[in-house]
């Protein structure tokens, strides 16, 4: 059963290892065969080498200026749902996202969906 604290605690892990270089903390972070939306409507990226080349190619480097607040909005068995804002330096760009985690005994993830929205959806509809 996934606590508050084990939520909060991946969550800053998270933050951590976007921070650092590299790609080696993804196993503290995620099971062998996580899997890992970008979207609700995404295909699953599967494991941990698919992931970190995922990883690589979605952030500018571990210098990469940002501002990231977030709050476990609820815990229910081994799944957690964080309410997370991010704000990056450089491109202004702003995400408020909804991250839905299943973690297991261990506080790794083996299932990560995220559901974005940038200052642009605020009507609900389609940016662009």
């Amino acid at each position: 059963m996934t606590q508050r604290a084990t939520a909060e605690a991946w969550v800053r892990g998270y933050e951590r290892l976007w921070r650092t270089p590299g790609t080696d903390g993804l196993a503290e972070l995620f099971t062998a065969d996580a899997t890992y939306r970008t979207s609700p409507w995404a295909a699953p990226i599967v494991g941990l080498p698919a992931l970190a080349e995922f990883w690589d190619a979605g952030r500018d480097g571990p210098d990469e200026s940002f501002t990231m607040g977030s709050e476990v909005i609820a815990v229910d068995g081994p799944t957690a749902v964080v309410r997370v804002s991010v704000e990056y330096h450089a491109s202004g760009d702003r995400w408020r996202d909804l991250w839905v985690l299943e973690l297991d005994d261990d506080g790794r993830c083996t299932a990560f969906e995220e559901w974005p929205f940038a200052p642009s959806q605020r009507d609900g509809q389609e940016p662009g």
